[in-house]
């Protein structure tokens, strides 16, 4: 069971390190958790863009006699898989309380956003010198080019992609730890730059410094603690191994098409039982491929889907509560994480959802090549 949740400051803070941030959130999630850093005896840890964060936490945290001691690293879906590794470790006796933990401070003063994540395209030689001889320079242009396979496709448009947009900044105006609150319209979304194309500005996540954590731990101890334990019910990963090969799924199916179901399976419920969904976001068009490999709309038919009005506080899906990574705050797996443990808990103020007992959550790496998905529940949703 999840007991405890910790989030530093979130956004443009500086003068901090990841590991400042890493320690920060670990002491947070343990006091919200009711417990003592003493108490831990499992630590996993993971390190963004900037690295920094390491099994060296371990000691600058000061604790002792751990059992479990590890870094974990499959970008995006990493968090997802930490919870699923404390869980498994938590269930076999390996460890009893187990705290993991992401943290990145990518953004500097003065520094844009877009310019806070390196690349590799400077290489003089080599496949990444490749890439940047023809132009593609990070992430943006690759995500680009899957979702414009899924618009040859299936005829999927831009204007679908913004309806995602406006319907999260709907959903981070009701957040007052979201970096963006200011709502915004299709038009809003249809007039920003591009970044690359089909990808416009408000098409792709912030970028965030801060540090989030969770701490996991046995029902049996759970039951005596001061917060609303939610229950870890499901998990799964998947990893197609396609990363910038040519292929023919590519931008057309994802590893949530395979992790999704295991992860329901194996928590024994349907789709049509989940009452908040929290996906990973790093763009708008990660949101809409993921609904369809998860099974909330037929392959072909995200585009339609999220733009009948399904989506955002007015709408029945209760999608990325807080606004997600492209209006909340990015970092990394953790975001849809936190926000689903808030959901469950039933403190999310007033974006709470009314029902809250199933939350699934999705956590995507590399260029749709690291799939994770967990599937949370209250108590309630848990009997």
């Amino acid at each position: 069971m999840i007991v405890g949740l910790g989030m530093t400051a979130l956004g443009k803070v500086y003068d901090r390190t990841p590991a400042d941030f890493a320690a920060d959130a670990v002491r947070r999630a343990v006091a919200d958790a009711g417990l003592q850093l003493a108490d831990v005896d499992g630590l996993l840890t993971s390190s963004g863009v900037t690295g920094g964060i390491s099994v060296d936490l371990q000691r600058d945290l000061g604790v002792a006699d751990l059992r479990l001691l590890s870094h974990l690293q499959s970008y995006g879906a990493t968090a997802a898989t930490m919870v699923q590794v404390a869980a498994l470790a938590v269930a076999s006796g390996a460890a009893s309380v187990v705290a993991c933990v992401f943290a990145d401070s990518p953004l500097r003063p003065g520094t844009s956003a877009g310019a806070a994540y390196g690349t590799r395209a400077g290489s003089p030689v080599g496949w990444w010198g490749l890439l940047g001889a023809s132009g593609v320079v990070g992430t943006n242009p690759l995500y680009a080019l899957a979702a414009r396979r899924h618009m040859a496709r299936f005829g999927t448009t831009t204007e679908q992609f913004g309806h995602i947009a406006v319907a999260q900044r709907g959903w981070a105006a009701l957040n007052p730890d979201a970096q963006q609150r200011q709502p915004i319209t299709l038009a809003d979304h249809q007039s920003s730059r591009w970044i690359a194309e089909p990808l416009r500005l408000l098409d792709c996540c912030l970028v965030s410094n801060g540090g989030i954590a969770v701490i996991v731990t046995t029902a049996e101890r759970a039951g005596g603690l001061p917060q609303p334990p939610v229950h870890v019910l499901g998990w799964a990963q998947s990893h197609p191994g396609h990363y910038l090969r040519r292929h023919p799924d590519f931008g057309l199916v994802t590893g949530a098409a395979m992790a999704g179901p295991a992860a329901l399976g194996m928590a024994g419920v349907a789709l049509t039982d989940v009452d908040v969904v929290q996906l990973y976001d790093c763009y708008t068009f990660t949101v809409l491929v993921t609904l369809e490999d998860y099974g909330f709309c037929g392959k072909g038919e995200g585009g339609p889907f999220v733009a009948s009005g399904v989506l955002g506080p007015d709408g029945k899906l209760r999608l990325n509560t807080g606004g997600g990574q492209l209006s909340g705050y990015y970092l990394w797996g953790m975001t849809p994480v936190a926000e689903a443990i808030i959901q469950a808990r039933g403190q999310g103020g007033e974006r709470q959802a009314d029902r809250h007992d199933i939350v699934l959550v999705s956590g995507n790496g590399g260029v749709l090549d690291h799939h994770a998905t967990l599937v949370l529940g209250s108590a309630a949703g848990a009997s």
